[in-house]
């Protein structure tokens, strides 16, 4: 969900087009356009005169004497070319003409000779005769001024006017009437970039007093193939029913659709090093350069004149060069258009990206819980290349600009919002486990479950567990001894040791019940070694009481009555565990008869006299303990009887010859006492007693002995296995 939620934004944003998102387009499209510039055709038909710093040099500031411009074109109409288009707005007349010298100077003798002279800017309209000649216009600003334009073929439209994407101007600023008029044409040179001021399209028509108008490069175009009026495209006359009037979508002319963004403009594909042929004006006006070579680089092709020199200030920024002059950028997009080339994006872009956008983006959030955080990294860095991909081969193959970004935003942000949850969830989990388990379990344990929460099942399940209840003897009289606030005391100085020596032996406490402490093994982590690890736990809680009563009784701060006794019941068995409980409380707990046997095994120590009995099934896993059979009992609750065992020590308790000898008399005592032999069950027992004593199990030998004497008296039933029926928990 929190993907999905991710995607959503992403895409809410998308659809506002805000610019941060229409910046990493460009980024993008340039990106590719670096990589794969346009080769361009082998045979270029289109040339530049560029007006550079030589020229400037060698021909005085600019602007230069019509004269010279007039040179220029006479001089490139003879050596063929096809069209010559200016990318300069000739808006004022020529200052070093003989009638302005002359008004300047009225006084001079000169004058009237000057008078007689014919106007430079006549002389460069009669170079107009040797070639068809575009002239260039410039739009103006709001509250700028300028004049209406009129086109020299006026555009047919299919469908409504424009207005809605396509530029609009109120005026331009025209050449003179009389350059205007001899040209053959005339087209806009303005050129706008993007908010960065890279300009990534040129426009190839606008609107200014309410009728499209062709660029300077159309225009050129239209007259190098001859054709008649250009045909412009409307969203509205495509013959779609749901499109809406207000965008451009195409410009047709002569044999040449060009598709064009729903301003009106084309997008340039540059190449990495100008395809055109260019020619310094100054080898041109001055006759370096002969006839004969000139033809060969001008003859049929569009010539466009501009200037690269900086005092032009007609340099402008592209993909591929931070500084170019104007003139290559029309130069480059006529080049196409006659080149068939173009790069498009089509009305249906958007929508494709959107739908990439809404499948990587859902795909990646479904994925990413089955994945795990390595994969689903993987994963998001596979939906992203073949998002890249693609579109670079929309580029490469087709000529399509569809972009990259809003499908790799949308991977983006649902792999870092879903991993951030992702994250956030499961350091809840691990504060949750930290905050449920802390307590019960040992340090170690906690932090393996925080580490890997999948050790940990919550919920009921059944486990083969160890389970130890431990109980305080005579703490009823304890409790009737001190007060409410010693009696905490007291158990706070006796359950923290005891709770410390079961986390040291990986149990997990499940509670103090009183004076009571309910603990297990493996569980909620696996312990293959569990009953081994309960053992050694009872014997070292029985190990810290006496070291407990030895201490305590040192000090005055607690109150501690003299010689405290545990009793410790073990059991060993298959139990339910898990968070059990209410819907409103759970605790995490276990159950079974495993447990109710154990809490039946403590409360038979005292009558036992023994500190630690077990149940059979644990005994048999101790084969290595120091252990013995105490008898079969039937404890309260249960049908069925069972044999209990005493722990009293571990291996090397074993290994002692003075605990084969007690194991083995008091085996030999059960043996008989089971026959009803009772003679030589007394007998054997009063070998076992001197051991009985040296282990500190006295009372179990005063047990058995009252037993004798009574059993030998009232002798039970012939069928009887031993079997001694407990009457109290």
């Amino acid at each position: 969900m929190a993907g999905f939620a991710a995607l959503a934004v992403v895409m809410l944003v998308a659809a506002g087009n805000p610019m941060p998102l229409q910046r990493a387009e460009a980024i993008a499209f340039d990106t590719f356009q670096r990589i794969a510039p346009w080769q361009g055709q082998p045979v270029s038909r289109v040339a530049v005169v560029d007006i550079d710093e030589e020229s400037i040099r060698r021909s005085g500031q600019w602007p230069w004497p019509r004269t010279e411009l007039a040179t220029l074109t006479r001089r490139l109409g003879e050596a063929g070319a096809k069209v010559v288009a200016y990318d300069i707005v000739f808006s004022e007349a020529d200052r070093t003409s003989p009638e302005a010298v002359a008004a300047r100077y009225p006084q001079s003798p000169l004058a009237p000779t000057l008078l007689t002279l014919p106007s430079h800017d006549r002389l460069f309209v009669e170079s107009f005769d040797k070639v068809p000649v575009v002239a260039g216009y410039f739009f103006l600003g709001p509250g700028e001024g300028g004049s209406d334009v009129e086109a020299r073929a006026s555009f047919t439209i299919a469908g409504t006017l424009p207005e809605r994407d396509v530029a609009t101007y109120a005026g331009a600023l025209r050449p003179l009437p009389l350059i205007e008029q001899a040209a053959a044409g005339t087209g806009f040179v303005t050129l706008q970039g993007d908010d960065d001021g890279i300009v990534r399209r040129v426009p190839l028509t606008a609107i200014q007093g309410g009728k499209p108008l062709p660029g300077l490069a159309l225009e050129a175009v239209r007259m190098a193939l001859g054709a008649g009026s250009p045909n412009l495209l409307a969203s509205d006359g495509t013959g779609e029913t749901l499109a809406s009037p207000g965008a451009a979508v195409s410009i047709r002319v002569g044999p040449a659709e060009i598709p064009l963004t729903d301003a009106g403009e084309m997008w340039v594909h540059y190449a990495a090093t100008p395809r055109t042929e260019t020619l310094p004006a100054w080898r041109i006006i001055g006759g370096d350069i002969s006839d004969a070579a000139l033809k060969a680089a001008v003859a049929g092709k569009i010539v466009f004149v501009g200037g690269s020199a900086e005092g032009l200030q007609d340099l402008v920024a592209t993909p591929l060069s931070q500084s170019v002059a104007g003139v290559n950028v029309h130069a480059a997009a006529a080049e196409q258009i006659l080149a068939g080339h173009y790069l498009e994006r089509p009305d249906w872009a958007g929508a494709l990206e959107g739908l990439l956008a809404v499948l990587a983006g859902a795909g990646l959030a479904l994925l990413l819980p089955r994945l795990g955080a390595a994969l689903g990294a993987l994963a998001a860095l596979g939906l992203i290349v073949a998002s890249g991909f693609s579109s670079w081969l929309a580029f490469t193959r087709a000529g399509y600009l569809l972009d990259p970004v809003l499908p790799v935003l949308a991977i983006l942000a649902v792999y870092a919002v879903q991993t951030v949850a992702a994250f956030y969830r499961e350091e809840h989990q691990r504060r949750f486990i930290h905050a449920a388990f802390d307590r019960y379990l040992s340090p170690e344990l906690v932090r393996q479950i925080a580490a890997d929460p999948g050790k940990l099942e919550l919920g009921g399940e059944e486990r083969d567990m160890s389970v130890m209840m431990c109980d305080i003897r005579g703490f009823s009289r304890i409790s009737e001894r001190y007060s409410p606030r010693e009696v905490i005391e007291f158990l706070i100085a006796f359950l923290t040791p005891m709770s410390a020596i079961l986390f040291a032996h990986k149990a997990t406490l499940d509670k103090y019940i009183g004076d009571a402490i309910l603990a297990f093994w493996n569980a909620p982590l696996d312990d293959p070694d569990h009953p081994v690890h309960a053992a050694r736990a009872a014997l070292a809680m029985i190990d810290e009481t006496r070291a407990l009563n030895a201490a305590m009784a040192q000090q005055d701060e607690v109150p501690w009555p003299g010689e405290v006794e545990i009793g410790i019941g073990l059991n060993a068995g298959l139990c339910c565990v898990g968070n059990m409980g209410s819907r409103e409380r759970l605790s995490y707990t276990l159950i079974g008869d495993t447990v109710n046997v154990a809490s039946r095994l403590e409360g038979l120590t005292k009558l036992y006299g023994v500190p630690v009995i077990m149940g059979e099934a644990l005994a048999l896993r101790l084969p290595d303990f120091a252990v013995i059979e105490l008898d079969r009992v039937r404890v309260v609750g249960r049908d069925a009887p069972m044999a209990i065992y005493a722990l009293l020590g571990d291996e090397r308790l074993r290994a002692e010859a003075s605990f084969a000898a007690m194991a083995a008399s008091h085996a030999a005592m059960l043996e008989a006492y089971r026959a009803q032999t009772w003679p030589q069950a007394l007998a054997a027992l009063e070998g076992a007693k001197p051991h009985f004593a040296r282990f500190g199990i006295a009372s179990l030998g005063a047990l058995f002995a009252d037993r004798i004497a009574s059993l030998s008296v009232n002798p039970p039933d012939k069928d009887w296995d031993g079997t001694y029926q407990a009457t109290a928990k």
